[in-house]
C-alpha cells in the first residue's frame, strides 16, 4: 500500500467515523425531544430509557450506514478536488482505476462491518428498540398482523382465525383441522372465537362445533362453550411484526423455513429482511463509486454543490428502497427483486458516472 493509498483510506475511515459521531447524537436528541412526553406519561424507568437509546444508536446507525458513507466520501473527496490533490495524483501517471483502489479497500472494510452488524449485532438491538417502542411510545397500538391468520402447526394440524386481538388474547372465526397419514381430513373444529384463560391455563371456545370424518360417515359434536387444551400458545397465532429483525443470520434462516412450512401469510416480509441484510454490504461499493465519480471533479459550485447532489441521490435511494419494500410486503411483489432492482438501478448509474469521471 502506497502513501497515497494510506492517505485516502485514512481520510475515508476517519470522515465516516466523524460523520456517525456527529449525526447519531443529533438523532438521539431529536428523538428524545419528540418522545420525552410519552416516556413521562407512561412512566418509563430511567434504566430502560438508557438501554433504549443504546439500542437506538445501533439500530438507527445501521439503517443510515450507507447514507453516512455516501456523504462522508463526497465531503472529503470534494475537499481533495478543491485543493487540486486529485489533479496532482492523476497527473503523476496514476490511472483513475488505480486511484479508486483505496476507496474499494475502505468500502470492503465498511461492507464487512455492515455485514457483521446486520447479521449478529443489530438483531439484538432491534429487539430491545422495538419492545421499548411498543411498551412505552406506542402503547395500545398493534405490533403484529391481526387479520386472516393461517398457521400450520405441524405436518397434520392447521389453524386459522379471521381476526386476532393480542391485548384480549382472543381470536375470531377459529378453525382447527387435522389430517391423517393419507392426507385426508380426520376432524375439524370450528368456533365463533377462541380465548386464552391464563387463570385456568385453558382455551375457551364459544359456539363450538367438531366434525369427525369416519369413512363415509360424519359425526357432529356441538356445544355452546367448551374449555379445552391445545399444543400451541395463543401468541403463536401471529408473531410480532418485527420478529424477523430480531433474529441473527442462523435464527432467521431457521425461522423462515418454519414459517414457510406453516404457510405464513406474511412470509414476504421475513424474506425482505433477509435479502436486505445481504444487499446492504453491496450498496457500500455502489455508493462509493457514485460518490467518488461525482465529487472527484473540481466544480464551480464547490463542495456545497456536491453535497447537495449527494443528499438528493440519498433521498432517491431511500425512496426506491421504501417503494419496492412496500410492494413486496403488501402487493405480493418478489422480495428478491425488491432488493435487487434498486441496487441494479444505482449500479448502472454508478457505472455511467464513473465512465464520465474517467473522461
Amino acid at each position: 500500500m502506497t502513501i497515497i493509498d494510506r492517505y485516502i483510506l485514512k481520510r475515508y475511515l476517519i470522515t465516516f467515523a466523524v460523520m456517525i459521531l456527529l449525526f447519531i447524537p443529533i438523532g438521539i436528541m431529536a428523538n428524545l425531544a419528540e418522545q420525552i412526553g410519552k416516556m413521562i406519561d407512561n412512566e418509563a424507568p430511567l434504566n430502560e430509557i438508557l438501554i433504549y437509546y443504546g439500542n437506538f444508536t445501533i439500530y438507527i446507525g445501521s439503517l443510515l450506514f450507507p447514507i453516512f458513507l455516501f456523504l462522508s466520501i463526497i465531503f472529503f473527496t470534494s475537499k481533495m478536488a478543491s485543493n487540486t490533490e486529485i489533479v496532482a495524483i492523476l497527473s503523476s501517471g496514476v490511472s483513475f482505476g488505480r486511484f479508486l483502489r483505496p476507496y474499494f479497500i475502505g468500502a470492503s472494510i465498511i461492507a464487512v462491518l455492515m455485514f457483521l452488524m446486520g447479521m449478529f449485532i443489530v438483531p439484538k438491538a432491534s429487539a430491545g428498540f422495538n419492545e421499548f417502542k411498543y411498551k412505552y411510545l406506542r402503547r395500545g397500538k398493534q405490533d403484529r398482523v391481526t387479520n386472516n391468520i393461517f398457521t400450520q402447526l405441524n405436518e397434520h394440524d392447521f389453524i386459522y382465525v379471521s381476526t386476532f386481538d393480542p391485548a384480549r388474547q382472543i381470536g375470531y372465526n377459529f378453525t382447527f383441522e387435522r389430517f391423517n397419514e393419507e392426507n385426508k381430513l380426520d376432524f375439524k373444529i370450528a368456533a365463533a372465537n377462541i380465548r386464552w384463560l391464563p387463570k385456568d391455563s385453558v382455551y375457551r371456545l364459544t359456539s363450538y362445533q367438531k366434525r369427525k370424518v369416519r369413512g363415509e360417515r360424519e359425526i357432529m359434536e356441538t356445544k355452546r362453550r367448551l374449555d379445552t387444551l391445545f399444543t400451541f400458545k395463543i401468541d403463536d397465532l401471529t408473531p410480532v411484526s418485527y420478529i424477523a429483525e430480531t433474529k441473527d443470520l442462523f435464527q432467521l434462516n431457521q425461522f423462515i423455513r418454519d414459517q414457510k412450512q406453516k404457510g405464513a401469510s406474511n412470509i414476504n416480509s421475513y424474506m425482505l429482511v433477509k435479502y436486505k441484510r445481504w444487499a446492504l454490504p453491496i450498496s457500500a461499493f455502489i455508493l462509493t463509486i457514485i460518490a467518488v465519480a461525482v465529487s472527484s471533479i473540481k466544480r464551480r459550485g464547490g463542495m456545497g454543490l456536491n453535497l447537495a447532489f449527494g443528499i438528493f441521490v440519498a433521498f432517491i435511494f431511500i425512496f426506491f428502497d421504501k417503494v419496492f419494500g412496500t410492494l413486496a410486503q403488501q402487493a405480493g411483489f418478489s422480495p428478491l427483486l425488491a432488493v435487487i432492482i434498486p441496487n441494479v438501478i444505482f449500479g448502472i448509474t454508478a457505472f455511467y458516472l464513473l465512465q464520465n469521471a474517467k473522461r
